[in-house]
């Protein structure tokens, strides 16, 4: 082999922008300066990438544990989200039992008018006395007209409970 000089720009994070000039190569022995330097670089860049890739997987944990959190709290949220959509459907099936209930009375008591009214319309004939029987109006043919104009209709905010 023949000697040779040779310059280079060294990388390493200590000395960037010098630039180191090794000694001529000689037969290989381990103990010239080049492979002194040479070593050194390799033992800094080295030193440097481990940490470098430490750094990295550090990251990529903490952002895993990150993610990890975050399906959690959604876990918890949809959980929490689908209690009480069940809460509210069970609220409005009972709601829709009540209101069924109620029709049902209120169709019943509408027959019961009907039926008292026609005997009173019998008894007006018969006894020949008059008698003024107001017509109250039904809410499910005309649910714009209220039964009884009158009284007014109170609302609050107990009458819906979650």
């Amino acid at each position: 082999m023949s000697p040779s000089l040779q310059v280079s720009a060294s990388s390493g994070s200590n000395d960037q922008g010098k630039v180191s000039s090794v000694l001529p190569m000689s037969s290989g022995s381990e103990g010239d300066p080049q492979y002194v330097v040479i070593d050194e670089r390799k033992k800094r860049r080295m030193i440097s990438n481990r940490e470098s890739a430490r750094r990295s997987r550090m990251r990529k944990q903490q952002h895993l544990d990150e993610l990890i959190n975050k399906v959690e709290q959604l876990k918890k949220e949809n959980v929490e989200i689908l209690q009480r959509v069940n809460a509210t459907s069970q609220v409005y099936v009972n709601v829709e039992s009540e209101n069924s209930i109620l029709r049902a009375q209120m169709s019943e008591l509408s027959d019961r008018l009907l039926s008292l009214n026609s005997v009173l319309h019998v008894v007006e004939e018969v006894s020949g006395f008059s008698m003024d029987i107001p017509e109250i109006p039904d809410p499910l043919l005309k649910p714009w007209q209220l039964p009884c104009p009158s009284l007014p209709i109170t609302a609050s905010s107990s009458m819906f409970k979650f």
